[in-house]
């Protein structure tokens, strides 16, 4: 009689093991639920970098000088009728161009686009011109540029 005892005892024991294993593994896996629905909830806010820039005040941009952004991609170009902002991006494959003084054009290192102060294309396989960009005055009165908006080409900014 002690040994169906024992055995009992035993079979017991593992029983309540396996019910203590399986009430744990549904506990880890309603606390990973309730973890995951609690990081559901909480705001998820998108930070962009801002798209306007400040070009300087209009007066020390003389008249054919090319001011060149790298960190928002645009140039600023002073003409005799205005001024006109254009993205530095290539039409091509997206390749950001470079401005050179010497040539007085505007090229592109990755497949050879050559464009005019204005953004026409030259020379290469770019389909379009470069996109010209909104400007504005700032409220302190500088030259601001909005690299989120494009405007029509040939759009001049006077003051």
């Amino acid at each position: 009689m002690s040994e169906k005892k024992s055995e009992r005892d035993q079979a017991t024991t593992r029983r309540h093991f396996c019910q203590a294993t399986g009430i744990a593994a549904c506990t880890v896996a309603a606390g990973g639920a309730a973890a995951l629905s609690v990081d559901f909830l909480k705001p998820r806010a998108l930070f962009e970098p801002p798209t306007k820039f400040d070009a300087g005040p209009a007066d020390a941009i003389g008249v054919g000088d090319v001011i060149t952004n790298e960190m928002f991609r645009a140039y600023v170009v002073r003409r005799q009728d205005g001024f006109h902002s254009m993205s530095s991006v290539c039409t091509h494959l997206g390749c950001i161009t470079r401005y050179l003084p010497s040539d007085g054009i505007i090229a592109c290192p990755c497949h050879g686009s050559r464009y005019n102060l204005d953004g026409e294309v030259l020379a290469g396989p770019a389909p379009r011109p470069l996109h010209w960009l909104e400007m504005d005055l700032s409220p302190k009165g500088d030259i601001e540029v909005d690299t989120s908006l494009e405007v029509p080409f040939g759009t001049v900014f006077k003051l």
